[in-house]
């Protein structure tokens, strides 16, 4: 082992062991590089001639750039053209954490790291499976969850996931939760809670994200060791009172000395901005000190350093921008309405009889999604493809279930969008009692 990776294992352990015991292989034995070719360009910082950086710069010292792109970018060139640390920009960093504790107000008084730069969610759940998954460990995972965990966490990292149902009686499906959670020995246990969820675009109501945080509590209590993966991709984005308006992340911070929460969280849906490809990874635990938290955050930059070296110094410059701006806020508000308002005629437009001939909502209130389960005699792919030839409407299949995103569909098409739907399904039943 690098005495780099030995060196950081070591504060890890001294701080709180059993978040040493919940890295993966791969998580021990990382370690952002602080000798060599960084350490050396480090050192140089500042020097007159500085030749050590791979990046070239004009006769005057600024970024060498091509006036073909530099002229389409209206920021100096020495906040988009160089590289970014592994870290993430120090600003951005400290600005998204500011906003963490904003958002989340019963954050106040706890102690959590410093956020690492990902390029983006899917990259920075990579980055979680390489910090604590090793081969064959079990992620307690959702019924309905975002089909790309399966490349993630599965394909990458040789994850299995150990499913709880998702829904009973129209709520969470607290018993099955804590079912999976302790079902075998005590030990290890990594959780995967992803709200807003996708595919079904639901977050617990606050009452069962108390629930779900004292069934956390009582698991640790009993011995389990547990690492809490919270995907956080569509924060934010809730449309009903009774739903917790907090990621869970607040709560699991500081619950336990024997669970670590690992935020995953970013602007991608949060402020629109997809192909900007910036996320972060923020960790949490009961009684974490600055010293275990900058050992993680050197340990997760050392895997995303051998990954893709640096997420885009543009997209987290002009990130920063908008979140420095005091039109930001205002902006954002004015685009929740618009998500609202398709939200609120997607409820109107289902209380019609009718639509319960072929299918039913499962429970969403907030997020980019909704999804239909269809009835019984009914098939999901067909119904899928008969929507493209026929009625031009484009759904995801996912075992008899109909994932519709409300995001991409204007209020004023919401209605034809479930006509068609209905449609379809009638059609599909006539052509099967034909057979």
């Amino acid at each position: 082992m690098n005495p780099q990776a030995e060196e950081l294992n070591n504060i890890i352990k001294a701080a709180n062991y059993n978040v040493f015991e919940l890295l993966s292989e791969r998580g021990k034995n990382i370690f952002f590089p602080r000798k060599g070719i960084l350490g050396q360009t480090a050192e140089a910082k500042g020097t007159k001639l500085n030749a050590t950086i791979g990046a070239a710069v004009e006769d005057d010292g600024s970024p060498m750039r091509l006036e073909t792109i530099a002229s389409k970018i209206d920021l100096d060139p020495s906040l988009v053209f160089p590289y970014a640390p592994s870290f993430g920009r120090p600003d951005l960093r400290s600005k998204w954490r500011s906003m963490i504790f904003e958002k989340n107000p019963s954050l106040k008084n706890s102690e959590i790291s410093l956020p690492v730069v990902t390029s983006a969610l899917t990259h920075g759940i990579s980055m979680a499976g390489y910090m604590f998954v090793d081969p064959d460990d079990e992620i307690i995972i959702p019924s309905l969850y975002w089909g790309n965990y399966n490349l993630i966490l599965s394909n990458a990292y040789g994850a299995k996931f150990n499913k709880f149902n998702l829904f009973k009686n129209g709520k969470f499906d607290l018993e099955s939760f804590e079912s999976k959670l302790n079902s075998g020995n005590p030990g290890k246990k990594i959780v995967m809670l992803n709200f807003p969820n996708n595919p079904s675009g639901y977050t617990p109501e606050k009452s069962e994200a108390d629930s779900i945080v004292e069934i956390l509590n009582r698991s640790a209590g009993k011995g389990n060791n547990i690492v809490a993966f919270i995907d956080d991709a569509y924060f934010g984005l809730v449309y009903e009172d009774k739903t917790a308006t907090e990621s869970i992340f607040a709560s699991l911070a500081k619950l336990h000395k024997k669970i670590l929460a690992v935020k995953l969280d970013g602007p991608t849906k949060e402020d629109y901005v997809w192909g900007f490809r910036v996320g972060f990874i923020t960790y949490g635990i009961q009684g974490g000190t600055s010293e275990l938290y900058t050992a993680l955050e050197s340990k997760t930059a050392g895997a995303i350093r051998g990954n893709i070296s640096n997420a885009s110094n543009l997209s987290q410059s002009l990130l920063l921008s908008a979140y420095n701006s005091s039109e930001y806020s205002v902006q954002k508000l004015e685009k929740f309405k618009i998500m609202k308002q398709r939200y609120d005629i997607i409820k109107e437009t289902l209380k019609e009889d009718k639509f319960k001939e072929f299918f039913t909502p499962l429970p969403f209130n907030s997020g980019y999604f909704m999804c239909i389960r269809l009835a019984d005699g009914l098939d999901s792919e067909e119904v899928r493809r008969l929507l493209i030839q026929k009625y031009s409407i484009g759904t995801i299949s996912l075992d008899n279930i109909l994932r519709l995103a409300f995001s991409s569909v204007a209020s004023g098409d919401i209605r034809d969008l479930f006509e068609g739907i209905y449609n379809a399904c009638r059609e599909s039943i006539s052509k099967g009692s034909h057979l």
